[in-house]
């Protein structure tokens, strides 16, 4: 008897680093770090073969952490959030799935957006719903709730969003805390528990992607310890005096013309790189931010562009054009004279997430 054959698909969310200096909770940009995903299932199953639940393996950076329970998984989660709003109760039998991890875990790279993606777009998939990436996104956002790593996950580039004024009931709809949307499910959770997760009203989040020179890359200064966007934002002042605002607004609007020029202008750049919403307040949190970012400079390190925390920190982005391993290697002698190491790696600028079918293959 022939053997039932398997659908095979592969999906790729890429790391991003939010607010590039001024643009706090505004702007994204997508890198070549890679969460992928290599899911199989079968096409059918015969009569009578009972429901097996969906299996995970993970390898690469945080698989010593990640749970590997559908219910308890980031990724997972969101996928069957996905589903439910769809009125697919359950995941597909027999579901598998391996993971990896190239995004560290608590760095400012984008690790939880990646993972929320992944699993809009693995609810996408196994519940066949042909969703528009505007929608996808707007179930991105039921969970991230800050468009800017999201969005460059899912679309990829140097991209611009916001949070789009909804009426009073969109705007109660996509206020219901997370608790809610992704409910910790308990140990005896079955099929029937949390059956009714709240719907994501239509168009939260809009963007436009900017352009980008193709000469320019990212070093990533990566700090050997973790910093939780929580924490990160808990040192931020609930106000800010209109000089401050007017100072990154003005950055802002040059910033997003500037990197897509060519050649790009490093004293431009460089300066219009420069904050004051975010970063003066997480100095404290990450030693040597404040040496790093002001000591490095175009005119001491040829090729460089600008330099900024990337996301919460405490990754640290320079854009250069060359002198990549010059940056890197003095940002490592600021780090160690704290006593913090460092990894680094050049990046380039990632294209948007993806789900590549396979052809199918028989069933082993």
């Amino acid at each position: 008897m022939e053997k039932p054959s398997q659908a095979n698909f592969t999906i790729v969310v890429p790391a991003t680093s939010a607010n590039i200096g001024p643009g706090f909770d505004v702007v994204g940009l997508s890198l070549s770090l890679f969460l992928t995903l290599d899911v199989s299932l079968p096409q059918s199953n015969a009569p009578g073969t009972p429901y097996k639940s969906l299996q995970m393996v993970y390898t690469g950076e945080g698989a010593a952490e990640v749970p590997l329970d559908p219910y308890k998984n980031l990724t997972t989660r969101v996928a069957l959030y996905v589903l439910r709003c769809h009125g697919i109760t359950s995941f597909p039998s027999h579901v598998r799935i391996n993971v990896h991890n190239e995004i560290p875990f608590g760095r400012g790279l984008g690790s939880s957006g990646a993972a929320v993606v992944a699993g809009v777009l693995l609810g996408n998939e196994l519940g066949k719903l042909n969703l528009p990436v505007e929608r996808l996104l707007d179930f991105a956002l039921m969970v991230e709730r800050h468009p800017d790593n999201v969005t460059a996950a899912l679309v990829g580039g140097f991209v611009g969003s916001y949070l789009r004024e909804l009426d009073e009931a969109a705007s109660e709809a996509a206020s219901v805390p997370l608790s809610e949307v992704l409910p910790e499910y308990p140990p005896d959770a079955g099929e029937e528990w949390g059956l009714n997760p709240p719907v994501p009203p239509f168009g939260i989040g809009h963007y436009v992607r900017f352009g980008w020179a193709d000469t320019i890359k990212a070093v990533a200064i990566v700090p050997q310890f973790e910093l939780s966007t929580a924490t990160a934002r808990n040192v931020l002042p609930t106000s800010y005096s209109r000089k401050d605002l007017v100072f990154n607004l003005q950055r802002l609007a040059v910033l997003t013309t500037a990197l897509g020029q060519s050649p790009p202008d490093p004293e431009l750049i460089y300066e219009a790189m420069k904050d004051r919403v975010h970063q003066p307040y997480r100095k404290t949190l990450i030693p040597g931010l404040s040496e790093v970012t002001s000591s490095i400079t175009p005119s001491t390190h040829p090729g460089l562009l600008g330099i900024c925390l990337s996301g919460a920190g405490p990754t640290i982005l320079a854009l250069a054009t060359h002198g990549f391993e010059a940056i890197a290697k003095d940002a490592e002698k600021i780090f160690n004279a704290t006593g913090v190491e460092i990894n680094w790696k050049v990046l380039e600028i990632a294209p948007g997430s993806s789900t590549i079918q396979a052809k199918p293959q028989p069933a082993p």
